[in-house]
């Protein structure tokens, strides 16, 4: 890498790296949540991630580079470990407190690679890319928002029985 602009095109690529192994991965998470809310915010976030995406994949049209190639490992392992989770003898409760633990770790890592695409964006006059990123940096906020309340609301005090 050379300058801004390639580790800008590395990192959009590790994005849509993750996005796909996120599409992947949570069909299973939701599938294995007892919690009909918690079930639903997997199934609706999954829509999302499709959207994001397909978001990327146009701004790499856009920018001439094809988005493929690139293997985030960082998404990988999160995935592992929720994978880790389910292999686990855990009562339902403890089950859904964990995959919202899991959960947050992979919003957490997506907030700092879009925060991160967004500065770069915008340092590189990218403006227009830089509002599409920073819809998805919003999104990707919400999702753990709603997990926060599904955890404190009631989900983490199930799992304290």
């Amino acid at each position: 890498m050379k300058d801004l602009k390639d580790l800008f095109e590395h990192q959009l690529k590790d994005l849509y790296s993750a996005e796909s192994q996120l599409i992947k991965a949570l069909p299973k998470m939701a599938k294995n949540a007892h919690d009909k809310k918690l079930k639903d915010a997997f199934e609706s976030h999954l829509a999302e991630t499709k959207e994001q995406k397909e978001r990327i994949a146009e701004i790499c049209k856009e920018l001439g580079i094809k988005p493929t190639g690139e293997t985030c490992k960082a998404m990988k392992g999160l995935i592992e470990e929720a994978e880790d989770l389910l292999k686990e003898d855990a009562s339902e409760e403890v089950r859904d407190a964990g995959l919202i633990a899991d959960a947050q770790r992979v919003e957490h890592y997506e907030i700092a690679g879009y925060g991160t695409v967004v500065r770069y964006a915008k340092e590189l006059g990218h403006k227009d890319i830089a509002a599409k990123l920073q819809k998805t940096l919003d999104e990707e906020y919400d999702a753990d928002n709603k997990l926060d309340k599904l955890a404190e609301g009631r989900l983490n005090k199930k799992a304290k029985k």
